[in-house]
């Protein structure tokens, strides 16, 4: 009898435990990746010591700068340009609802006064907490505020640098010790969800380092990450933050959001987007030139077409548009970049309403444009005429009307065969998207 009542229990120890690994959302977390979707746009942010080379922000690894000869940087890095009100502003002109600001890049320079290391932006000249300065002004006006964080690192030695990918020519030669590492990372991500009020998201990147640059579909790395107990302890710090991470894979459980890097969901024009889209909220991230981090070579400027057609492209896919500027060394941002933003803004207080809160319509993307949804409106985007000159919509459902956002033109419709055809016969379009407002019974 004894041996069945220790059996027993053990079996249900096995079994419960089972269940506290599973990762189970909570209400703030479900309802956090609600407001993350209806959002649709937010502005990332590529900035740090690495700017004061002016070469992006892949400089340390692309030029095989030695450690010691990378931190020598640290007295040369004095933004005084930095104004956390005026980067806010920007991204508040510019439509966006949100803000990803890289704490910590690959070259392990952090942008806070964290106590886990002397690599820090509280060590410069400058000498002040520019993530503490933001994280105040996103509060102040309203602006939610995620946190880039690399688990990548070019200048520790005991980050696992002989199995990484990168980062090979900065001169480590300690042994690597991912157990001191890892717990580097956790005291880092605790100040970060401790210190600066409530926190959207984390955005992970890094992990790509440790993998078959051949295994586009192995999720298997070299390291184990311990993402379990990364994923709760920020789960547990702060339940709503949604966690994402770069790896180019389908989610792995834990996370709260897929990102697509410089891709479109469905799309691999970059070679990295080789996970198909999952019931998760998506984003894709993208930069507003050519570099994440800021290259004053680097003119490949998008216009404010491209723009405003990038964020639709996203939505009519169901996903947000994180969209990448990458500030100067002095903390100024680019006025090309600001110019920009502000009349792509300025399309969205028109015609925001195609944008924030839909989701995908009920038309895929298509040569011609995207569709988007939200309640009894169907919104149909587009960047140039369709080819035949109409818009089919598939489904049964009843119209009440059809008009040209913003002109208040009369689209001619049509039932048939459980479709919606919509007339575009003396429509012109103007700007970078027209939007047709569907309204249905």
């Amino acid at each position: 009898m004894r041996t069945k009542v220790i059996l027993t229990s053990f079996l249900l120890t096995l079994f419960f435990s089972g269940i506290s690994q599973e990762y189970v959302p909570t209400q703030e977390n479900l309802a956090a990746r609600q407001q993350f979707r209806d959002n649709r746009y937010g502005m990332f942010i590529h900035w740090g010591l690495s700017s004061v080379l002016a070469d992006g922000e892949w400089v340390m690894n692309n030029r095989n700068i030695k450690v010691e000869d990378y931190k020598r940087l640290l007295r040369a890095f004095n933004p005084v340009d930095f104004d956390a009100a005026k980067w806010v502003s920007v991204a508040k002109k510019a439509g966006m609802k949100y803000i990803v600001f890289i704490t910590r890049h690959h070259d392990g320079f952090s942008n806070w006064d964290t106590k886990q290391s002397d690599w820090k932006i509280t060590n410069t000249p400058y000498g002040k907490d520019v993530l503490k300065m933001l994280a105040e002004e996103c509060h102040k006006q309203g602006m939610q505020l995620g946190l880039y964080y690399s688990t990548l690192d070019w200048s520790r030695s005991d980050y696992p640098y002989e199995t990484g990918r990168t980062g090979k020519g900065t001169g480590r030669t300690e042994k690597s010790n991912y157990a001191s590492y890892l717990q580097f990372m956790k005291n880092q991500l605790t100040e970060l969800l401790t210190n600066y009020g409530q926190i959207m998201s984390i955005w992970f990147d890094g992990h790509w380092d440790q993998t078959n640059p051949e295994g586009h579909g192995d999720r298997s790395s070299r390291i184990d990450w311990k993402y379990p107990e990364i994923y709760e302890l920020i789960h547990r710090l702060q339940p709503q933050c949604l966690i994402g991470n770069n790896h180019h894979l389908a989610p792995i459980p834990g996370e709260d959001f897929q990102m697509f890097e410089r891709d479109l969901p469905g799309e691999n024009k970059s070679g990295l987007s080789f996970q198909q889209a999952s019931a998760l909220p998506l984003e894709t991230c993208e930069t507003i030139n050519g570099s994440w981090g800021y290259s004053i070579t680097d003119r490949k400027y998008k216009t404010v077409s491209q723009v405003i057609q990038l964020l639709a492209g996203a939505v009519g896919r169901d996903a947000n548009l994180l969209l990448n500027i990458g500030p100067m060394p002095s903390g100024q941002i680019q006025p090309e970049f600001v110019d920009t933003l502000a009349a792509a803004g300025q399309w969205l207080q028109q015609f925001g309403e195609s944008v924030y809160g839909t989701r995908r319509g009920p038309l895929g993307p298509q040569p011609w444009g995207v569709t988007t949804q939200k309640d009894k409106h169907i919104y149909v985007h587009l960047f140039s005429m369709p080819a035949d000159g109409q818009v089919v919509i598939p489904g049964s459902f009843k119209i009440a009307s059809a008009k040209v956002m913003g002109a208040g033109t009369t689209i001619k419709f049509r039932q048939q065969k459980g479709n919606v055809m919509l007339s575009l016969d003396g429509i012109t379009l103007t700007g970078p998207d027209t939007v047709i407002d569907v309204v249905l019974k």
